[in-house]
């Protein structure tokens, strides 16, 4: 006889959709799997840990539902029909699957597993940034990890739209439904050549700054805090300003007094091995700044997240 891959029914094919329809459960499932490996119905009954006149009758119950005979005794053994085998194919296929999803959702009610998209508003910070994702992975190997860097729209309309799950900023946007958390406090400084003529300074005031060229990463010139906080207000600006994506090459450029960079003092002191670079504070008390974890409230209970929170915290001992 010619396989199909449909139940029959008085004569016709059922296909396996007009099957589904019908409501068979995951316990349904089961049974068919029991009957299967156990042989007998006693046995299958144990396993499932029902008495025998239970499981006959829920074998009965799913007999006449679907209206079909699904097993057959031979003495003490059952027998699967053929539909009774097709239903088989089934459980062996959706079980596990049912199996892993419910591991799953477990997991993402514990805190084990999810997805963290994490959104990068402060340039200087994948160094450091690497680390963290390295330690999380570690301890948290079923979260998947996102890092988005160029926003469509803000950063924060970002998180707000759950594009994002965090935003690491330096600015912090009073907003409904978000919450800061501050990961760290760190200096800028200028970077120069430690042959260059501002060196010798213990500071730099804004006027020494508009006959350099400054080297920045590519961000708007409104994210600049040495324009906004303290170029601008005393009316200078830089001789030019100009946009090097990579700090490798930036630091060589002002090594070689081409130019000028501002830099977190952590990042700038971390790769000055070679001792060629100078790191002066901007003006006579510093410039300190902050950089913020930002989430949104509902999110703050989640597990994981509270996770790559803690480990940044830790990380971000400059």
């Amino acid at each position: 006889m010619r396989k199909t891959h449909g139940l029959l029914r008085n004569g016709s094919i059922l296909t396996i959709n007009q099957v589904l329809t019908k409501m068979i459960e995951a316990s349904h499932l089961r049974i068919i799997q029991a009957l299967d490996k156990n042989g007998t119905l006693t046995e299958a009954a144990n396993a499932l840990c029902l008495s025998q006149s239970a499981l006959s009758h829920q074998i009965r119950y799913l007999e006449k539902k679907m209206g079909i005979k699904l097993w057959q005794k031979e003495g003490r053994n059952i027998r699967l029909t053929q539909s009774g085998e097709l239903l088989l194919q089934t459980a062996h296929k959706v079980l596990p699957i049912l199996a892993q999803t419910e591991d799953t959702l477990k997991a993402y009610a514990t805190g084990l597993q999810g997805r963290l998209r994490i959104g990068v508003e402060c340039y200087p910070c994948y160094e450091w940034l690497t680390s963290v994702i390295d330690q999380f992975v570690q301890q948290m190997p079923d979260v998947d990890l996102d890092i988005v860097n160029k926003f469509k729209f803000s950063g924060l309309e970002g998180l707000l739209n759950h594009h994002i799950d965090i935003l690491m900023t330096p600015e912090r946007v009073r907003k409904e439904q978000i919450n800061y958390t501050t990961l760290v406090e760190y200096e800028l400084v200028l970077v120069t050549s430690i042959h260059h003529s501002l060196a010798k300074s213990d500071y730099v005031q804004p006027e020494y700054l508009s006959k350099e060229t400054l080297y920045t990463f590519p961000v708007a010139r409104e994210r600049l805090d040495i324009l906004t906080h303290f170029l601008l207000p005393a009316h200078f600006e830089p001789k030019k300003l100009q946009e090097i994506e990579s700090l490798e090459i930036m630091l060589k450029m002002t090594e070689l007094q081409r130019g000028v960079c501002v830099l977190p003092k952590w990042l700038a002191d971390s790769n000055n091995t070679n001792k060629r670079l100078k790191t002066i504070a901007i003006g006579p008390d510093g410039m300190h700044r902050k950089l913020y974890l930002a989430m949104r409230e509902t999110d703050m209970e989640v597990p994981y997240i509270h996770k790559f929170i803690e480990k940044g915290q830790k990380a971000a001992d400059f």
